[in-house]
């Protein structure tokens, strides 16, 4: 991919300015050819993301939700180990002194993301995760506005209510009755928290520092594994420590080949392409990608509400960033 000459040097001053410098000025000069291979990455990210539901619910039963995210973090970084080791020691000038926020934003991304959303598989469906999913934009949004100052227009505001009501319509089941009692189903309320976790870590992704996405990875994977193995000091200290089973074992071994080391290369290649404003809106495909699987699979019910959720949460978020 070519950029101008001017957007080279935007691009150059974003070393020493990242938090000053627009990610619009790139997104904008992205050529066609370039953003075809944007959206190709973040279509197969938002598959695999679709189809983590559903072995987070495969998973349920087989290995405890905790050891599962740990597992998933070794078997990545056991992989990076074979062939990112020159890519990180080339880059260590510049990774060394960002440190600590790279390893801030493995724990907010995927130890806690990742926690969060296999213990919510314990409480709630396959469908409602993979809906809930959707409100990952509307995070990212206010993350963006509260770090960065991102602008958000009135279309925009009205697109993320749009998403809300959607996600709540999924979360009360489609009952009056539950909404105005509160009474949510526990795993959704943890598979949201995970979202706005997961909203905050791509906002951060704004600000990373000017260096290959595999040594960038290699960090955070690192960082994710490592503040890992407290929960699961505390899961086996609760008693509810459980080692996978053989079909355990598949299901953490594929976690960890998809959804922890596929996606989340795309996911930064396309974000790194296009921006996170133009990315950000094929998270709509998750709730699409996920609730058709869990219901192939899984043989989930699929109700009205989920429907009408899907729509609304999809429907905002387009309309937001059409904004």
């Amino acid at each position: 991919m070519r950029l101008s000459k001017g957007v080279r040097s935007a691009y150059s001053m974003g070393r020493n300015r990242s938090e000053e410098t627009s990610p619009m000025v790139l997104e904008n000069a992205v050529a066609p050819a370039g953003a075809a291979r944007a959206y190709l990455f973040l279509v197969i990210t938002t598959l695999v993301w679709g189809g983590n539901a559903v072995a987070g619910q495969l998973a349920v039963g087989q290995v405890s939700p905790l050891l599962l995210t740990s597992l998933r973090w070794l078997f990545v970084c056991v992989a990076l180990l074979a062939f990112a080791r020159g890519k990180v020691a080339g880059d260590w000038p510049r990774l060394k002194p960002r440190l600590a926020s790279i390893a801030a934003m493995g724990v907010l991304g995927y130890t806690g993301f990742n926690a969060l959303f296999y213990l919510a598989a314990h409480y709630t469906r396959g469908v409602n995760i993979a809906i809930l999913q959707g409100a990952i934009p509307m995070f990212v949004f206010i993350f963006a506005y509260l770090a960065h100052g991102t602008r958000i227009r009135g279309a925009q505001l009205a697109g993320m209510a749009t998403t809300l009501v959607g996600i709540v319509l999924v979360a009360a089941k489609g009952s009056f009755a539950t909404l105005a009692a509160l009474d949510f189903n526990v795993g959704d309320l943890i598979m949201l928290f995970a979202c706005a976790l997961y909203g905050g870590y791509t906002a951060a992704l704004r600000s990373r520092p000017q260096v290959s996405d595999l040594a960038f990875f290699t960090v955070m994977a690192t960082a994710a594994f490592l503040t890992s193995l407290p929960l699961v000091a505390l899961e086996w200290a609760q008693g509810k420590l459980m080692m996978p089973t053989p079909w355990g074992w598949a299901v953490t071994l594929w976690i960890a080949l998809f959804p922890s080391l596929l996606s989340q290369l795309t996911y930064m290649r396309g974000v790194a392409m296009i921006g996170p404003g133009r990315a950000g809106i094929f998270a709509n495909l998750v709730p699409i990608f996920g609730a058709a699987m869990a219901v192939a699979f899984l043989g989930e019910p699929f109700g009205w509400y989920h429907a009408a959720g899907v729509a609304l949460v999809v429907g905002g978020i387009v309309w937001a960033q059409r904004a």
